[in-house]
């Protein structure tokens, strides 16, 4: 009987310690982890990203970039950008040159005239409302790596 009591009790602990549907953690280091992994995947661009999870209106993903992005706006949808490694400038606001629709509601160009600048390094955070422009500069030789949440707004 005591046996049976205790295979119980380390069952109910058990599902009392299973994380809540939809909850995830993902820890510090293993953030930071993603500058090496993502390196040697990058694209043409410069650029790797990996998605992380997608829960309803949102989506985390982490981005690992060696060169300036381009210039995009995204419509529907807010960016959140939290940096884990390295150091960029944010260029955000302002009008995206030379725009080109990629995919519905999304517009990339080569650069943005006017906006502001912000220098981002590790543990900042950044809000991009949907609808804004912005960029990713880096200067030659630096690197950044990001976690994005991309909130859909409409």
């Amino acid at each position: 009987m005591q046996r049976t009591c205790l295979v119980l009790a380390a069952a109910a602990l058990t599902l009392a310690a299973a994380d809540p549907p939809g909850f995830v953690h993902w820890p510090s280091a293993q953030l930071r982890g993603f500058e090496k992994s993502l390196a040697p995947k990058m694209n043409e661009l410069k650029v790797a990203t990996e998605q992380l999870g997608q829960f309803g209106n949102h989506l985390v993903m982490v981005a690992h970039r060696e060169r300036s992005g381009e210039s995009e706006v995204h419509e529907t949808v807010a960016d959140i950008f939290i940096v884990q490694t390295g150091e960029a400038t944010l260029v955000a606001g302002g009008k995206v040159i030379g725009g080109r629709t990629t995919a519905p509601g999304e517009i990339r160009g080569t650069a943005i005239e006017g906006g502001v600048k912000k220098r981002l390094g590790p543990g900042d955070l950044a809000h991009i409302p949907a609808n804004t422009p912005h960029q990713v500069l880096l200067e030659p030789g630096q690197q950044l790596t990001y976690v994005i949440v991309k909130v859909e707004t409409k």
